[in-house]
């Protein structure tokens, strides 16, 4: 009897822990099910409270974009709205009467009265081509070249830090210079100096990035692009590869070469708007002047047309004593390096250097030696030439 009690006993305890356990595995499963129903609860409030922001939108008086145009004796405003082109007379309050001026963008209601002043937006594309900081190149960085980086100065440099001067003589300067020769030869280095002596803003472009399959994109990025260049004044606009816009116009039937077309069409149009002693200046190269549009060419626009050759052995020597200025150098006479690199480019000359040194990191040299100026050369050129590789 005793026992049995004694076993009853001992499986009443078993029953209850195994019910605690039971237990605590709901209570896990429903705290599991609140977590996921918060965090649901959470995102469906996010999502009301943006249906609210567009519901609220869409009630809303609908506002047109208008571009000022005028403003008249009588205080009234001329208008073209965009989009369609029309052009109106509207009128508007004291308060944005006394701040409005041609050439912004203004929001006009249902009855075309103007309700508020839009900011000019710039396309993000173009805002990037800005560099923030004034390039740190300067001319001492440029071997050789002096003729030509004092007409560059000249044209661009003298009309923004000295315009003074023109006045004073009464000559218009030249209103944009074009730069070719050879890939290499110091074009693009030439123009970062030129914004680095003026403390002028640099705006790079290359003309690839003005081409886009979409009617009327490229036309628009040029027109943004002067519109920020206007806007950063003192500033230099530099064009970089104009040839892929500036091609003379052959149309071939296809849309991508209308649209080129109507891409240099616009940047022609942005370049004969500017005054010749602005705050705007215009530079722009090319590898290949031969199939640039004579338009682009023609006095009042690109009034300067600017070789940039291959380096001779003094400018030649003067570029190997710049990018050889702080290495360590035993026995390299650099006078018979620049006469052993004859028809090479300022930046192939850089290469040389580099692989000379990299040739010394290499054998875990102390110093660059002339050996690794001779294997760097070989290196260079045989790089520079076109392999014979047939293709099948």
């Amino acid at each position: 009897m005793d026992e049995t009690i004694i076993d009853n006993t001992h499986n009443e305890g078993n029953l209850t822990h195994t019910t605690d356990l039971e237990y605590e595995e709901i209570i896990e499963v429903l705290q599991g099910k609140i977590e996921i129903q918060t965090k649901e609860i959470f995102s469906l409030k996010k999502e009301t409270d943006q249906l609210k922001k567009e519901n609220n939108q869409l009630k809303r008086t609908p506002l047109f974009v208008a571009a000022v145009i005028d403003i008249l004796d009588s205080g009234e405003v001329y208008l073209r709205q965009q989009g369609n082109n029309q052009e109106y007379i509207t009128g508007s309050s004291e308060d944005l009467k006394n701040q409005l001026k041609p050439g912004m963008k203004v929001a006009v209601n249902n009855a075309l009265s103007i309700v508020r002043i839009v900011a000019n937006s710039v396309d993000s594309r173009v805002r990037v081509m800005e560099l923030i900081e004034t390039p740190d190149v300067s001319f001492e960085k440029i071997g050789g070249l002096r003729e030509e980086i004092e007409e560059v100065r000249e044209a661009v440099e003298y009309p923004l830090t000295k315009p003074e001067i023109f006045r004073r003589i009464g000559v218009e300067p030249p209103k944009g210079i074009l730069l070719y020769g050879p890939p290499g030869t110091g074009k693009t280095l030439i123009a970062k100096a030129v914004a680095h002596q003026a403390n002028a803003t640099f705006i790079r472009m290359s003309g690839s990035e003005l081409v886009h399959k979409f009617i009327g994109e490229g036309a628009q990025m040029v027109r943004e692009l002067f519109t920020m260049a206007r806007e950063r004044a003192p500033s230099i606009v530099f064009i970089d590869e104009i040839d892929a816009i500036g091609t003379m116009r052959i149309h071939d039937g296809t849309s991508g070469s209308a649209e080129v077309q109507r891409t240099l069409m616009q940047l022609l149009a942005e370049m004969d708007g500017f005054d010749n002693r602005g705050d705007v200046r215009i530079m722009a190269a090319t590898n290949r002047v031969d199939m640039l549009d004579p338009a682009l060419l023609r006095p009042g626009r690109f009034d300067r047309v600017l070789l940039v050759p291959l380096p001779d052995t003094a400018a030649r020597l003067e570029i190997l004593k710049i990018h050889s200025a702080k290495m360590q150098l035993k026995n390299v006479p650099l006078d018979k390096l620049a006469a052993e690199t004859e028809n090479t480019t300022g930046a192939e000359l850089e290469a040389i250097c580099r692989e000379a040194g990299m040739m010394a990191v290499r054998r875990d040299g102390d110093a660059i030696t002339w050996t690794d100026f001779e294997a760097a050369m070989r290196k260079v050129k045989d790089k520079t030439q076109k392999p014979d590789i047939m293709f099948l």
